[in-house]
């Protein structure tokens, strides 16, 4: 079997059983409230750590992405729809970037 084969399968059978290894395990339903609180937060956390460096280093000047962000920030607190928040963010960063 050629390198290539095996990296592939081996990446194959790693990937089906991180899948499959919690439904095996994990057959009663969870009732710790402190679990189940935990497990509803880490996609948001995952999200979270990828997305903050994008953001930051999306520009020529970490300035200009910080404004966008802090934009981003106080019109989502004020919940306003997703699409206005990241329009919003693009736009004022776009008018920093003409503007300086």
């Amino acid at each position: 079997m050629s390198k290539k084969l095996m990296a592939v399968f081996l990446m194959a059978v790693v990937t089906y059983a991180i899948r499959v290894l919690p439904l095996m395990f994990c057959r009663n339903k969870i009732k710790s409230k402190f679990f189940k609180s935990f497990l509803d937060y880490i996609p948001f956390a995952v999200l979270g750590a990828m997305i903050f460096p994008s953001i930051l280093f999306s520009t020529s000047n970490i300035y200009f992405s910080m404004i966008g962000m802090i934009v981003a920030l106080i019109l989502a607190y004020y919940e306003k729809g997703l699409l206005t928040v990241a329009v919003s963010a693009v736009l004022v960063v776009y008018c920093c970037e003409l503007i300086f």
